[in-house]
């Protein structure tokens, strides 16, 4: 058990000497249970800015793991604290950077911020009302627009309202990622399991993409370019529908077009730029913070002894995302179901249809599995497919411990 000193620093013109904060540093597990490692009231700031330096509580944490930094900032008047804030500022850092004073950007905007004007009003004209002025405010345009859904259409994807709805739905789990017709079944999957096992994470990336258009996860950095930022196509089929939700097109294309040194994923039908190759998949778990335990990803469609082999972690609560053949779902259609174009993750372990425990003797046994994909958690192999049948549309899988 350690315990460490941890501070940060605020951007203001207001003198130091008048401002005081609140400081609290936690986490929060799959559980929606918050872990404390620092908490203090109403402290002062020091003349450089800084805050004080806090001493934690104990932790056995590895330096990987992600905490939420969350600020409080007060202003004296007249012998009283003044909250200044609309709300609490929040900042995501790897224990290891709270330790070693990485806990300030050189971005402006991505740090704590109060200013007050100090200029002085003018009156709008000389020869008017002089008890009206003018006071000039300077305000940052906002990250995504989508070109058919401009800010104030009754339809933007991106309304502030609209994606905070969103994310709590996610936090509370009545919703998961959801694709739609797009290619971005792997963002989807590693959505969807920072979902579960940090909803604290989720949430604070999906903030910060949408106020200041990037953020980082662990160490793993997500920087969607300006035609992600400004999405072409529709988000809604004819029957008013969303194809894709706001929040989904800025976490799950935004964590792809990071990737594309090429192609920009701008556009809402756009297949080719979304696909997901298992090394990138792999890079961006471990740089979040989870540890592979296990990879058997091949070309060629797996076998019963690698499906039990699977189930055997599943069972031990790791995380584990398959590559297959969507064909095996249901709603799929009876076409072609050969190729190897769908990542998913399983809720449980594959079973037969009588919830018992399969075996290398099972190949003609009928099976199912209750996984999620398209934004749905449920029993989704289609019916009556046999152990065997399933085996040859799944090519292997990457198993995850869950990040604390």
């Amino acid at each position: 058990m350690s315990k460490y000193n941890i501070h940060t620093k605020i951007e203001s013109n207001v003198s130091a000497f008048d401002l005081f904060y609140d400081l609290s540093v936690y986490k929060t597990d799959g559980s929606n249970k918050r872990h404390v490692l620092l908490s203090v009231m109403q402290q002062p700031i020091n003349q450089n800015y800084q805050t004080q330096s806090h001493e934690t509580n104990e932790t056995e944490d590895d330096f990987s793991v992600i905490y939420i930094m969350e600020i409080t900032l007060y202003r004296k008047h007249g012998g009283k604290l003044v909250s200044v804030l609309s709300s609490p500022a929040k900042k995501m850092y790897t224990l290891g950077e709270m330790a070693t004073g990485q806990t300030y950007s050189k971005k402006k905007r991505e740090n704590v911020c109060y200013f007050e004007a100090k200029a002085q009003t003018k009156s709008v004209n000389d020869g008017g009302d002089e008890n009206i002025h003018n006071l000039q405010i300077t305000c940052l345009e906002r990250t995504f627009v989508a070109k058919e859904y401009p800010i104030g259409s009754p339809n933007d994807p991106f309304d502030n309202k609209k994606i905070q709805s969103q994310i709590v739905s996610r936090v509370i789990r009545t919703s998961y990622p959801n694709q739609g017709g797009t290619s971005l079944c792997g963002p989807a999957s590693f959505f969807y399991c920072l979902q579960l096992d940090r909803p604290d994470v989720y949430k604070q990336a999906a903030i910060e993409l949408l106020i200041i258009g990037q953020t980082k996860i662990g160490t793993l950095e997500i920087s969607p370019g300006d035609g992600c930022r400004h999405p072409k196509g529709s988000f809604y089929d004819n029957a008013g529908r969303e194809l894709i939700s706001g929040l989904d097109w800025i976490t799950l294309a935004g964590l792809r077009d990071s990737e594309n040194a090429i192609m920009s994923y701008d556009e809402i039908d756009d297949q080719v730029s979304g696909i997901t190759v298992w090394g990138t998949l792999t890079k961006w778990f471990e740089k979040s913070g989870y540890e592979k335990i296990f990879d058997n990803i091949s070309i060629s469609h797996s076998n019963i002894a690698d499906i039990i082999k699977l189930n055997s972690y599943v069972k031990q609560g790791y995380r584990v995302i398959t590559l297959i053949s969507a064909g095996m779902l249901k709603g799929w259609g009876e076409g072609d179901s050969s190729s190897k174009n769908h990542w998913i993750v399983w809720d449980q372990p594959v079973c037969k249809v009588d919830g018992e425990d399969i075996t290398l003797q099972d190949g003609n046994e009928s099976i199912e599995l209750k996984l999620f994909s398209w934004g749905r958690v449920d029993w989704q192999t289609k019916k009556n497919i046999s152990l065997n049948s399933f085996a040859e549309h799944v090519f292997g899988g990457l198993v995850f411990k869950p990040i604390k």
